[in-house]
């Protein structure tokens, strides 16, 4: 397995080692909780279905997507607003998974930090995985192949979406709205 920023429990290859990574060490090392509001790196459990969109002001301004699974936050860096209708891609570039604590986190993280830069949800609700006709039985077995259908019930976004890696590592993404 390639460790592509997303820490899934397994191991990731170092030239040619199997190094075994726990969900959310990516996200543990990139932060000082001593100086950063965020919260810190405890997964949860259970099989919620929620997602979060925060528009995070940084070096660039970005959104910040999230689909709770496995009992982390998986989550992409979208470059620009996510799409409403469809027709538009949008690169979502996937990053650490986050806890599920970050589910309702906004604020400002202080210069010098990771994501130095202003956090406010943008969009939240709930999400339902489209398995069906798919070869996948979860969502991470749908985002480890690289496509995952889902619908979102948002207080901006409703309808059905995808995300669609485009790239061999892992780490670029297309986001669209599926028409229909």
């Amino acid at each position: 397995m390639t460790d592509c920023g997303d820490s899934s429990p397994g191991g990731a290859e170092t030239g040619g080692v199997e190094v075994f990574r726990m969900p959310l060490d990516d996200y543990r090392e990139k932060r000082d909780f001593a100086r950063t509001p965020e919260p810190g790196p405890a997964a949860g459990s259970g099989e919620g279905r929620r997602f979060v969109i925060q528009k995070h002001d940084a070096t660039r301004l970005h959104y910040d997507f999230r689909l709770e699974d496995e009992g982390v936050l998986k989550s992409w860096a979208v470059t620009k607003e996510p799409p409403s209708s469809p027709g538009i891609k949008r690169l979502a570039i996937r990053t650490e998974d986050h806890p599920l604590g970050y589910i309702d986190f906004q604020g400002v993280i202080p210069e010098g930090q990771y994501g130095a830069g202003t956090v406010e949800i943008w969009d939240s609700g709930t999400y339902t995985p489209i398995l069906e006709g798919e070869p996948d039985k979860n969502v991470a077995q749908a985002i480890d192949r690289g496509a995952l259908k889902f619908r979102l019930e948002g207080k901006r976004l409703n309808g059905g979406y995808v995300l669609y890696n485009f790239d061999k590592k892992g780490k670029e993404w297309f986001f669209f709205k599926m028409k229909g």
